[in-house]
């Protein structure tokens, strides 16, 4: 009864005009970004992180939720249509989607994965609003060592579940906590590694690392690419997938909602894992596994389930514990902070509406994608037409008028270019921005509770060890290392991240 309650107060707080208004801005703006090839949702978020500062909390996080979903469609309608995919989790979609589409079946592909992804985020927000309290109640037990074990659980796993090298996804998460460091000790009051830069003092900005490392790099990576775009499916034909391809899409939406549900709450990408994961299921399990490839329904609802579910499901961490399981969860406990809202267990008792208003919105935020995407395939069409050279300047024109109005300093986007340029040498080296922005955020972070456990402690390191709770995490941790320096997952690693390049 209390969780209906709850649920009710969320409803009346996202159905209000100004939280739908942004709900359907966010899914319409992601959309509308996140259908470019190679722009992504770490990247489109990341570009339209400056402009929910403006707006109330509330407000600023449902828009940011609807920039998230609408940015992970876009990646699926551009795989469809274009066979290139706007995100990694995207890529598995491109395998059956486009085959359908040059089969002349590019509006009933677009509808499956809309359907599932609907279906599979519904689930995913019942399944946070069940047992994200629960475990808020869990981590309220949390001292500060726990919390700095879990932080270690978390950059490990994101190192874990990186693809590529995995000395270059370590030095990124260590790169990440050295550039934390910047700014005044919050115990000494000393400037840090500031260069007597004024600028500096109170760190560096992290919508600007982001904007920069995401943003800049991205629209850099994709002006080189000269032979990127490829013919866009001219014809769309049906939005209603027929009796048969409803049949074979129908059961892998299912196991494709459980398998993301499970995998999303992992740190380090749970989507992008669960992508994978469903479609390696439902090749096993199909009676024709040869169809896979050629367009098979299945190939692309199962994938697209697994992908919004796990999307969804990576909410619970950041919401329950205050740790981003992923570089966009990052970016979300950027938002809230610089909101004034500290991310972790007491968002559900401190700020009850803006919890259940968020979860509430992921609902009504799938939905408004479905109602809004079908029927504008013709526009995505046409913009994806739309030659790169014009496309761009005006990406890189928006970022810079948005990170300059964070601080109204010219300062933030020197910052900005100077990273983005770090980042596109970053991706000719092969390292991940991810880790390095995860790093980012929980640096300062873990060192607060590190410096807090030794206070407690009196200078007493066993006491991450003989905290069972702590044990437990840094045990899951090594454990987690132990597994990853195996040659065969190495190997593994290594190869899937050449596919995916």
């Amino acid at each position: 009864m209390e969780l209906i309650d709850h649920i009710m107060l969320g409803f009346s707080v996202a159905v209000s005009p100004e939280n739908l208004f942004y709900a359907f801005l966010g899914a319409l703006l992601g959309t509308l970004v996140g259908v470019l090839p190679g722009i992504g949702p770490l990247a489109t978020i990341a570009m339209l992180l400056p402009i929910t500062y403006v707006l109330p909390p509330i407000a600023g996080l449902i828009m940011l939720a609807g920039i998230y979903y609408g940015s992970q469609y876009g990646g699926s309608t551009t795989a469809i249509l274009v066979n290139l995919p706007g995100e990694i989790s995207a890529v598995v979609t491109t395998l059956d989607g486009h085959a359908m589409a040059k089969n002349g079946r590019a509006g009933a592909a677009l509808s499956i994965a809309a359907i599932g992804s609907f279906f599979a985020g519904t689930v995913s927000t019942m399944l946070i609003a069940g047992f994200a309290p629960p475990l808020a109640e869990v981590a309220f037990k949390f001292g500060p060592a726990e919390y700095f074990s879990l932080m270690c659980l978390g950059l490990i796993g994101a190192v874990v579940l990186a693809s590529g090298s995995l000395l270059k996804a370590v030095s990124m998460v260590l790169l990440g906590l050295l550039l934390g460091m910047v700014g005044t000790d919050v115990n000494s009051g000393v400037a840090r590694f500031t260069f007597n830069i004024p600028e500096l003092q109170d760190g560096l900005d992290f919508a600007a690392v982001a904007l920069g490392v995401f943003g800049f790099t991205e629209v850099i990576r994709n002006l080189e690419l000269k032979d990127m775009r490829q013919e866009v499916a001219s014809k769309i034909g049906s939005l209603y997938p027929n009796k048969q391809e409803f049949r074979e899409s129908a059961p892998a939406v299912l196991r494709g909602t459980a398998i993301g549900s499970v995998l999303g709450i992992l740190p380090g990408g749970g989507s992008v894992l669960a992508a994978f994961a469903s479609y390696t299921v439902e090749k096993k399990l199909a009676k024709d596994p040869e169809r896979f490839g050629k367009g098979h329904p299945a190939g692309v609802a199962g994938p697209e389930s697994a992908n919004n579910a796990g999307a969804q499901m990576s909410f619970i961490p950041l919401l329950t514990l205050g740790i981003p399981g992923n570089a966009v969860m990052a970016l979300m406990v950027g938002a809230m902070m610089i909101h004034n809202i500290q991310p972790g267990p007491q968002v559900i008792t401190s700020h009850p509406e803006l919890f259940w208003g968020l979860i509430a919105s992921m609902w009504i935020g799938n939905l408004m994608l479905v109602i809004l995407n079908l029927p504008l395939v013709g526009i995505w069409v046409k913009l994806l037409k739309i030659p790169y050279r014009i496309l761009f300047p005006m990406i890189m024109v928006f970022c810079s008028i948005g990170v300059y109005s964070l601080n109204y300093n010219v300062f933030d986007i020197f910052l900005t270019a100077t990273f983005g340029f770090i980042g596109y040498v970053w991706s000719k080296l092969d390292c991940e921005g991810a880790p390095l922005l995860l790093g980012l955020v929980l640096g300062p972070m873990m060192e607060e509770n590190f410096r807090r456990s030794l206070l407690l402690s009196r200078g007493d390191f066993m006491t991450f060890i003989e905290r069972p709770l702590s044990a437990t995490l840094l045990g899951l941790a090594l454990f987690l290392v132990l597994i990853v320096t195996l040659p065969a997952i190495r190997k593994k690693r290594e190869e899937t991240f050449v596919e995916e390049d």
